[in-house]
């Protein structure tokens, strides 16, 4: 008989450690602060529906749900025998059964070996599944069932397996239980927690002989990579939201018969995300997995929004201080099946597609494919997948406004600037290098841009060896207002050599600058800050390499000054395909993002034609505003003044207030559309009446409606 024990709450105090009998045990911690005397605003964001309880309400409800593994027993019956423990977000004990407190409680449990050799798990609980489409019969690892809970106190049970372990199961090697659950709250609940589901997942590594664990799975962790687009990650019921219990039973013990694909994670995760691009799919092939209950989920045209070659981002994820142990994996162990699931055209058989020819398993694998190679884009797992945009041959290109003058109505604006690469050399106008484009743009008023910038060929500014000055042909219009902002595009065509199989031709665009010039303001008055572009990057990586026309447009700053609310495709949009679609970057963006969710069509056209977003997927929840908002109030009401409305010709009724338009970017629907109308004065347009229902502290009010 085995036992390990960790993190059963004997003792409410947060970040306690008992010690009994040789035992270790851990406190759950809570949320914010000590039980008691906490108020929901000290513990929530305003993002989430537990902030607007009274204290009456939150005190009944104690929102939350946390799952831990305290122990594992396995008795010479080799049944294992979890102990238990679940408690709310201050740490107090929630009865499983949901009578002692709100909401009942579930919990399933997965337990599986680890190979540290293959990294590999195998599931002790499979089932048969037998597929009505092809007849094939496949074995997938799952969740045990049947088993037997037994309620020791209110928030501690014990769950005893139903499988038992096969009588030489390896006591030396690492297994790992995982716990999964939800607590449901009564739909009856007050305080806008009806019928709220709260998940949570708990993993456990220990070796049944008692001896210390040396080999862990621990390849990716979903807060720094998955959960950077997906917010969060979740699956099959949104109850596993854990990498490392996705892989439990995501192992090459599992496939799908229907399709006869493989289920397991290193494998079906590159296939999914590089989706469209895939090889076998643009060769008219079709990736796909049939689920519980025949739903058929085609990954065909998942478009991944960032290269596809920025392994690092998943592997490692964004905040290098917290990568996991073995995120160096992708590169330090190359096997046919993970590099096999992108690069899907390779047959190992024969060899079709692979330089070296037929691999019969994965031994020579690292002989050729080493981590790091000699140059880019060379047979060197990390070089192979260099990022063009992060090319070492890259010298940088950087422009930053220095001044602005003759800034006023009727004027003439001057601005002085400096053109560098990342190792201080400063470049002239017409020296940026081959192929070279440098713009500067001059539009306004910051309250809110109300006509297209005016763009400029700054080529041949005056250059005086450190700093090139450039004199404006447009005026400022006379009836100028505000403040007013200059923007500079610059790029360049680099050629790689090395270069990557797309092509060696690379074009290099600088951060646009942006800078704020006081036309009429006794000082310069900034855009206003909705969304910053490293939200954009936690997606895109570099926003600059998928739509910002040619590597350079990069700023949102700089975005919002084409992108405004008289803006629209009607320069490119064909005569028989009118009315033009607004290209309003508060329409434009929301739009985009809801995709698949759109009831109406959304074509933009561009300079490559007709753009249909309404197959885009969206990974993360439309609902979480600040996965791309700076803040909640940069999307409450009212709107700043000034903000002007947006002329949507292609949408229910034109204009929309600029609140309006906001919100009918994502809720596009006739009903939404009605009763916006309904709440705005048109003809001539005078205001709309949002924030009267939905302006911040209101019964509707728009943080408080989209909170989670």
């Amino acid at each position: 008989m085995s036992m390990l024990r960790r993190g059963v709450a004997l003792a409410v105090t947060a970040g306690s450690l008992l010690f009994a009998s040789g035992t270790a045990t851990r406190v759950v911690g809570p949320r914010g602060g000590g039980d008691g005397g906490a108020s929901p605003t000290s513990l929530y964001t305003r993002m989430e529906k537990e902030y607007y309880l009274t204290q009456d309400q939150f005190d009944f409800a104690r929102p939350g749900y946390h799952i831990k593994i305290n122990s594992l027993k396995i008795g010479d019956d080799r049944k294992p025998v979890a102990d238990v423990s679940i408690t709310d977000d201050l740490g107090a004990a929630l009865d499983r059964n949901g009578i002692q407190t709100p909401g009942a409680c579930s919990a399933t449990f997965v337990l599986a070996w680890y190979n540290g050799s293959s990294r590999d798990y195998t599931s002790y609980a499979v089932k048969t599944v037998t597929s009505p489409i092809t007849g094939a019969t496949a074995t997938q690892a799952t969740s045990d069932s049947g088993g037997t809970f037994k309620d020791i106190d209110i928030g501690h049970f014990t769950y005893t397996f139903k499988t038992v372990l096969p009588s030489n199961y390896d006591k030396t090697r690492t297994h790992t239980i995982a716990a999964y659950g939800r607590r449901t709250m009564p739909a009856d609940l007050a305080g806008g927690l009806a019928g709220k589901e709260y998940v949570d997942n708990d993993e456990f590594d220990f070796r049944p002989d008692g001896g210390t664990v040396t080999e862990k799975w621990d390849e990716i962790q979903e807060k720094n990579a998955c959960n950077q687009c997906h917010s969060p990650l979740a699956a099959h019921g949104d109850v596993r939201t854990d990498a490392k219990l996705c892989v439990l039973c995501h192992s090459p013990q599992t496939s799908d018969p229907d399709t006869l694909n493989t289920l397991d994670m290193r494998v079906f995760i590159h296939k999914v995300h590089r989706g469209s691009s895939l090889p076998s799919v643009k060769a008219g092939g079709k990736y796909h997995i049939i689920g519980y209950n025949n739903v058929d989920a085609d990954f065909s045209t998942v478009v991944f929004p960032q290269d596809i070659r920025n392994c690092a981002n998943c592997h490692e994820g964004r905040d290098p201080a917290n990568k996991p142990s073995q995120s160096n994996v992708w590169y330090t162990f190359p096997a046919r099946a993970p590099c096999g699931a992108c690069h899907d055209n390779i047959d190992w058989v024969t060899g079709k597609g692979h330089a070296a020819g037929p691999q019969a398993d994965d031994t020579q694998c690292a002989k050729c494919h080493v981590p790091q190679g000699d140059q880019e884009w060379d047979v060197g797992v990390r070089t192979a997948h260099t990022v063009p945009y992060k090319s070492k041959q890259l010298k940088g290109l950087n422009v930053k406004i220095l001044s602005a003058a003759n800034v006023g109505p009727g004027k003439k604006a001057t601005i002085t600037f400096q053109i560098t690469e990342n190792d201080g050399k400063i470049l002239a106008p017409n020296a940026i290098g081959p192929s070279q484009s440098i713009n500067a743009l001059l539009g306004g008023p910051t309250t809110d841009y109300a006509i297209n910038p005016f763009r400029e060929d700054i080529s041949k500014a005056s250059f005086d060896g450190s700093k090139a000055t450039y004199n404006f042909n447009n005026a400022i219009p006379s009836t100028a207002k505000g403040t007013w902002a200059f923007a500079i595009e610059a790029k360049r065509t680099v050629t790689l050599n090395p270069a990557p199989p797309e092509g060696p031709n690379f074009t290099e665009g600088a951060v646009n600058p942006i800078f704020y010039a006081a036309v009429t303001d006794p000082a310069p008055v900034p855009r206003r800050q909705v969304v910053i572009l490293d939200n954009c990057n936690k997606c895109h990586d570099r926003l600059a390499t998928t739509f910002s026309h040619g590597g350079q447009r990069i700023a949102v700053e700089e975005c919002v000054m084409c992108h405004n609310p008289n803006a629209s495709d009607v320069g490119k949009r064909p005569a028989d395909q009118a009315p033009p679609e607004s290209i309003s970057l508060k329409r434009l963006i929301h739009r985009i993002h809801s995709g698949e969710n759109l009831t109406q069509d959304f074509t933009v056209y561009g300079f490559n034609g007709p753009n249909n977003f309404n197959d885009v997927r969206y990974p993360g929840d439309r609902k979480n505003c600040v996965q791309c908002h700076k803040d909640t109030s940069t999307y409450n009401l009212p709107l700043p003044t000034g903000a002007i409305p947006v002329v949507t010709q292609r949408d229910f009724f034109t204009p929309q207030g600029p609140g309006t338009a906001a919100c009918l970017g994502c809720h596009d629907n006739v009903d939404v559309a009605a009763h916006a109308y309904l709440n705005t004065v048109q003809s001539p347009f005078f205001g709309e009446a949002c924030a009267t229902c939905h302006g911040d502290g209101k019964d509707w009010d728009v943080v408080k409606v989209h909170a989670k």
